[in-house]
């Protein structure tokens, strides 16, 4: 199949979505020669207006694990937000350590129904966003090897191809109900409302959590307060210069330490092709 063309398109508050998606598609340039382009829609703004791709493109698209799905609140625009137009994709997840759940198999169905052709895809072990005990460190140099190593089999699953196989297959289930958070004690964690909170004394006012919130949701006039929901993703938390922004939520905690407690040992990447 002739590509003309490679975009990276990703949706990635924490940073290690885009290192993945960038990478793969790096490995997807490298091999075809190819020019990349990267699509960025972490910010509200790249929301506002629709993608169209066609024939010839071959996209790699990354989203997170949110609750073992991809992000609900962006769920909407990934459904409506893209036109495939025949291009070939490779959709690709990554996770904090627990499992990607159902999320891969839920982003590469939505991309089938924009009208990509989907023909690999990875699920990809990082850097949990709520602490740095769960992967830290990753995604590591290994890491990144495996997403040129998909970048290469995904090319030469399809190089002497004349139409598009079939979809891809991958571990989980598309229509599956969302992951239910734990507390310690094993019961539903309840912290859907919990909101970032600030440390009014350290923060300085610069304004940086407000260009980093992917839903627009802290106050550009009062950085301490809020707009619009909390997805926590922990962007602010992760990217304030002052350490200001933190989650003091009691349901949200007990889960970060159950995670913690149960989900420390390596896992490894898996790779669909």
């Amino acid at each position: 199949m002739k590509i003309n063309k490679i975009y990276a398109v990703y949706w990635s508050a924490s940073g290690n979505t885009k290192k993945i998606a960038e990478k793969v598609a790096e490995g997807f340039a490298a091999i075809t020669g190819c020019p990349k382009e990267t699509i960025d829609f972490t910010l509200p703004a790249a929301r506002e207006k629709n993608y169209e791709f066609k024939e010839g493109d071959l996209v790699v698209f990354g989203t997170p694990t949110y609750a073992g799905k991809t992000p609900n609140k962006v769920l909407p625009y990934l459904k409506s937000g893209f036109v495939g137009g025949g291009a070939l994709a490779v959709p690709v997840v990554t996770f904090g350590n627990r499992s990607f759940d159902n999320s891969l198999a839920e982003l590469a169905a939505v991309l089938e129904a924009d009208g990509f052709h989907t023909i690999a895809g990875g699920a990809f072990a990082c850097r949990h966003a709520f602490s740095d005990k769960l992967a830290d460190g990753r995604p590591s140099a290994e890491d990144l090897a495996e997403c040129e190593l998909l970048a290469e089999k995904a090319y030469n699953k399809i190089k002497d191809l004349d139409v598009a196989p079939e979809p891809i297959k991958v571990d989980g289930d598309a229509d599956a109900p969302y992951y239910v958070p734990k507390g310690t004690d094993g019961q539903p964690a309840k912290f859907l409302k919990a909101t970032v909170r600030t440390d009014e004394e350290i923060c300085s006012g610069c304004g940086d959590c407000v260009e980093l919130c992917p839903m627009g949701s802290i106050d550009p006039m009062d950085v301490t307060k809020h707009i619009g929901p909390c997805i926590k993703c922990q962007a602010c938390v992760r990217g304030c210069p002052t350490g200001a922004k933190y989650f003091d939520d009691a349901a949200f905690i007990s889960h970060v330490a159950m995670l913690e407690m149960n989900f420390t040992d390596r896992k490894e990447n898996t790779l669909f092709v």
